[in-house]
C-alpha cells in the first residue's frame, strides 16, 4: 500500500499506492548513511560496536562520536548507521572491510474469505500439524502491532518455543503474551501500531480465528491467518512518515538472532536497487544463510513496467490479485436507474435522495470548467455544493469534499478493480456508468440520487492481477523472473489498530479494516510458507519457495501488453494445499547464490565480506544468472529480429515418493511461439532426496517486441504437477 496510515483509504492517496521519494536524514551538512560490512568476524575478541566507534573516530577526527553513531548491527551481520558528511562517507567507503555505503532511505509500507478462496479452509478437511505450527515463529517487520487485538490473544497457547531468544520491548502500556511472544521498536514511539498496517499484515499471516469480524457490517465473517496456532514477533520500523532503512536493517539483525522461522516484510522502494545497496536484500541474504525465508511485497507502482522491487532471488516476491469476493457500492438515480460503483461505503443514506451537482457546474471564478469538472483544489464554489452529492470526473473530490460541504461523492475511478474506504457516502464509477450519470445530469431538471451502503458480491471465478501491483521485468538480475507469485491483495479484511484512521480525514476507530495492496498479499504468502514449514520443519528457504512457486495455479492473462503476462504474476497464484505436497523442488543454498553473484560480476572482495567466506570468482565458481537453480526460467535477449537458442540447466530434488518417474510436458504461453526441448524428457527417482538434472533448450525467432514470449514446463508423475514458467524477452518495455 501507499502511505503507512491506510491502504484502506483515501483514493487520492491509495490509487497511487507508490512509495515516497527517497529522503536522507539530515543534520546540517551531514546525513545518515548505512555502512554495510557483511558477516560478523569469527575472531573471539572482535567487538562490533567498538570497531564501529573506532572507524567513526578515525574518519571524523573526533574523540567523541556522540550523535554520530545511529545504530550498530552486531547480532546477525556487521555494519552501522552514522551521520556523515560527503567527504567522510568517501573515506569510510574506501576502508578495508566495508562492502558498501549508501544513504538511509525512507521506504514505505506497501480476510473473511481469502484463505477459503485459496483452499486453506477451516475444520478437519484441512490437514494441520498443530504441534509444529505452535513452534513456528513469524517475524513481522512493519509498523508495529496492537497487542490487545483478539487476533493475538494467547488463549489456549502454551509458553513460547524454547528456541525463542527475543524480548518484549514494546514500550509503555505494551504487553506480550504466549501468542505475541516478542516486540522490538526502532522508531522511539514504542511497538504499538498507531497506523493499522502492521496489525493487519500480522493478523493476515498468523492471526487467530475471530468470528463476527467486519468493517461496520461489511464483509462480516471469521477472519484468520494462514497459521493461527503459530507465534508472532513484531518489529516496528515504520511510522506515519515512512520506514527508515537503517531501522529496517536493525530489525533483520535482531529477528535472525531472535530465532524467527520466517520474515514477512510489506515494505519496499519504488524502484529496484543494486543488491549491495538494498537493505531488504542485505537482510534477507543473511536470513537465507541462517535458514530463514523472507517474503516481500512486490510494490504498488503498477501497471507500469519495470516497477517491481524486492528482486533478489533469495527473496520470495509477491504480487497482488483479487479473490472471488468484491465490494460494490450502488448509486440509484432519481430516474430509477442503478449504477454499480466501487468503494467501501459504511454510511447509510437510508434511501434518501440528495441533489446532485457536477463540479463543472459549480466552478468558482478561480478555475476553468475542465479543472472544476475534476474537482481540483480551490476550484468549486462552496455555496453551490453544500448539502449535495458532488460529482467529479476524477478522485480529486476526495481532497475537497469536506471544505465545500458535500454530503456525498460520486466520481469516475481510474482503478476499477479496487474498492477503498471513504470518510463519506461515496462511489467510484467506471467510464460507461459515469457517462450515464452525466447524461442523467444533463437531461434531468432536478437531478437527485442516493448512495447505498456497500455490499459484498461473490461473482469472480478466477483471480485477476490488481492494476496497482508492480510489474517486471527485473532490472537488476534481468534473467530472474520477478515477481515470483501472486496472492490475494485486494479488499482484504483483517485486524486493525483502533489508534489508526480507516482513511484520511476519517475520525472513526475500528478493530478491523479493509485494505488493498501488495502489503496484503505478502503476508498471505508468508502464511502459506509457514504452513508448508509446519510439515517440513527442516526444509531450506529455497525448498519452501520452490514448493510455493511450482504448485501455483496458472493465471489467465487479461488485458493487453506486459501488464497481463508473467511480469505481473510470476509463476501464478499461490495454492497452499498443493504447496504442502510439491513432489519435486528446486534447491538452492548460500553457495549457489554466491556463484550467481559471481556470474553477475560481483567482485571477490565484496563477496567475501557478504558471505563471510574467501571467494575468488572464477569460471569454476560462477554460473550464468539464468542457470541459477530457480523455479522459474527467464532470459533477456539483445534483439528481437533474429533467431536464437537459449539453454537453462536445472536440478530437481525428489521430496515425494521413492521409485517415481516424472515425464515432461511443455504448454505454450503467449507472444511468439517458442520451441522447447527437454533433455532428458523423463526423470526417474529411486529414493527420497535424490537429485536429477536436466537441460531446457529454447529456440525461436522474430520475438514479439511488445510482450515476452512464454511457455510452461510441467513435470508430472500422475499425482504431482511441477510447473515452471519459461519467459524469453528482448526489452525493458
Amino acid at each position: 500500500m501507499a502511505t503507512l496510515a491506510a491502504s484502506s483509504c483515501l483514493l487520492s492517496c491509495l490509487l497511487v499506492l507508490f512509495l515516497s521519494s527517497v529522503s536522507a536524514v539530515t543534520d546540517d551538512d551531514k546525513q545518515v548513511y548505512i555502512v554495510y560490512m557483511g558477516s560478523l568476524s569469527s575472531q573471539a575478541d572482535y567487538t562490533p560496536t567498538s570497531d564501529h566507534m573506532s572507524i567513526l573516530q578515525e574518519v571524523t577526527g573526533e574523540s567523541s562520536i556522540e550523535g554520530r553513531l545511529v545504530r550498530s548491527y552486531k547480532r546477525s551481520f556487521n555494519g552501522f548507521a552514522a551521520r556523515l558528511s560527503e567527504s567522510e562517507r568517501e573515506k569510510v567507503a574506501k576502508m578495508v572491510g566495508v562492502v558498501s555505503v549508501f544513504p538511509n532511505k525512507k521506504l514505505q509500507l506497501q480476510t473473511t474469505t481469502s484463505w477459503d478462496f485459496m483452499g486453506l479452509k477451516e475444520g478437519k478437511k484441512t490437514k494441520r500439524n498443530p504441534t509444529v505450527e505452535s513452534d513456528t515463529i513469524i517475524g513481522v517487520i512493519d509498523s508495529g502491532i496492537t497487542p490487545e487485538s483478539q487476533s493475538f490473544s494467547d488463549k489456549g497457547f502454551g509458553p513460547p518455543p524454547k528456541k525463542w531468544k527475543g524480548v518484549c520491548s514494546g514500550g509503555e502500556n505494551f504487553t506480550c503474551n504466549n501468542k505475541l511472544i516478542g516486540a522490538r521498536d526502532y522508531t522511539s514511539e514504542g511497538s504499538r501500531d498507531t497506523e493499522g498496517h502492521g496489525t493487519h499484515t500480522a493478523s493476515t499471516a498468523a492471526g487467530n480465528a475471530v468470528v463476527d469480524a467486519s468493517f461496520f457490517g461489511i464483509g462480516n465473517g471469521t477472519i484468520r491467518g494462514g497459521v493461527p496456532a503459530s507465534r508472532v514477533a513484531a518489529y516496528k520500523v515504520c511510522t506515519a512518515t515512512g520506514c527508515s532503512s537503517e531501522a529496517l536493517l536493525s530489525a533483520f539483525d535482531d529477528a535472525i538472532a531472535d530465532g524467527v522461522d520466517l520474515i514477512t516484510i510489506s515494505i519496499g522502494d519504488k524502484t529496484a536497487s543494486m543488491f549491495e545497496n538494498d537493505p531488504i536484500a542485505i537482510g534477507a541474504f543473511h536470513a537465507m544463510s541462517k535458514g530463514i525465508l523472507t517474503v516481500n511485497s512486490a510494490g504498488n507502482s503498477g501497471p507500469k513496467p519495470i516497477s517491481v522491487s524486492g528482486v533478489a532471488p533469495w527473496i520470495l516476491t509477491v504480487a497482488a490479485s483479487t479473490t472471488n469476493r468484491g465490494f460494490v457500492t450502488k448509486v440509484v438515480l432519481g430516474n430509477g436507474k442503478t449504477l454499480v460503483g466501487k468503494s467501501v461505503n459504511a454510511y447509510d443514506m437510508k434511501g434518501k435522495e440528495y441533489p446532485l451537482v457536477y463540479g463543472k457546474s459549480a466552478a468558482s471564478s478561480a478555475c476553468d470548467p475542465e479543472s472544476a469538472g475534476l474537482c481540483e483544489l480551490s476550484c468549486l464554489d462552496e455555496s453551490r455544493v453544500k448539502g449535495k452529492i458532488l460529482v467529479c470526473g476524477g478522485p480529486g473530490g476526495l481532497k475537497i469534499f469536506e471544505s465545500v460541504g458535500a454530503i456525498g461523492l460520486i466520481y469516475q475511478t481510474p482503478k476499477p478493480d479496487v474498492a477503498f474506504i471513504h470518510p463519506l457516502p461515496a462511489a467510484g464509477l467506471l467510464t460507461e456508468d459515469f457517462e450515464s450519470l452525466l447524461s442523467y445530469l444533463e437531461s434531468a431538471d432536478s437531478p437527485h440520487a442516493t448512495v447505498l451502503k456497500t455490499e459484498a458480491i461473490f461473482n469472480r471465478t478466477s483471480p485477476v492481477i490488481a492494476s496497482f501491483s508492480s510489474r517486471g521485468p527485473n532490472t537488476i538480475a534481468v534473467d530472474i523472473l520477478k515477481p515470483d507469485i501472486t496472492a490475494p491483495g485486494v479488499e482484504i479484511l483483517a485486524a486493525y489498530s483502533p489508534d489508526g484512521e480507516p482513511s484520511q480525514h476519517d475520525t472513526r476507530h475500528v478493530k478491523y479494516s479493509v485494505l488493498s495492496g501488495t502489503s496484503m498479499s505478502c503476508p498471505h504468502v508468508a502464511g502459506v510458507a509457514a504452513y508448508v514449514k509446519t510439515f517440513y520443519p527442516k526444509w531450506s528457504p529455497s525448498m519452501i519457495q520452490s514448493a510455493i512457486m511450482t504448485t501455483a495455479w496458472p493465471v489467465n492473462a487479461t488485458g493487453t501488453g506486459i501488464a497481463s503476462t508473467e511480469f505481473a504474476y510470476g509463476a501464478g497464484h499461490v495454492d497452499p494445499i498443493a504447496a504442502s505436497n510439491p513432489g519435486l523442488v528446486y534447491e538452492l543454498d548460500k553457495a549457489d547464490h554466491i556463484a550467481f553473484l559471481c556470474g553477475m560480476n560481483y567482485t571477490s572482495h565484496v563477496l567475501k565480506v557478504i558471505s563471510g567466506e574467501t571467494v575468488t570468482c572464477s569460471e569454476e565458481k560462477e554460473i550464468l544468472p539464468r542457470n541459477l537453480n530457480y523455479p522459474s526460467m527467464s532470459a533477456k535477449l539483445s534483439g528481437s529480429g533474429t533467431s536464437f537458442t537459449v539453454t537453462f540447466n536445472r536440478t530437481l530434488t525428489n521430496v515425494g515418493t521413492p521409485n517415481s518417474a516424472y515425464t515432461s510436458k511443455v504448454v505454450a504461453g503467449h507472444g511468439s511461439k517458442l520451441d522447447v526441448k527437454i533433455m532428458p524428457s523423463v526423470l526417474s527417482f529411486k529414493a527420497v532426496n535424490e537429485k536429477q538434472s536436466f537441460m531446457v533448450t529454447v529456440t525461436g525467432s522474430d520475438l514479439d517486441p511488445e510482450v515476452p514470449s512464454s511457455a510452461n514446463l510441467i513435470w508430472s508423475d500422475g499425482t504431482h504437477n511441477v510447473r515452471s514458467p519459461i519467459v524469453i524477452y528482448t526489452s525493458d518495455y
